[in-house]
């Protein structure tokens, strides 16, 4: 699923993305990490992995989206 960065703060290396449809989703340091990124800007277009349904969807990976 793609989405596009929101807020990220380097410290705790957590943040949100907005989904296409303008909902935002959380996404916690450990999603963050299994990307392997180092940084990451709002603005920019991720690729995220959810898992889970409703209340309880959650990220599971951040990374860049390539073309």
């Amino acid at each position: 699923m793609q989405a596009t960065a929101y807020t990220y703060d380097p410290e705790t290396r957590t943040g949100q993305v907005l989904l296409d449809d303008g909902t935002p989703l959380p996404f916690d340091a450990p999603a963050f990490d299994a990307g392997e990124l180092r940084l990451l800007r709002p603005g920019q277009r991720v690729r995220i992995e959810v898992e889970g349904e409703g209340t309880a969807r959650h990220i599971t990976l951040v990374t860049l989206h390539t073309f």
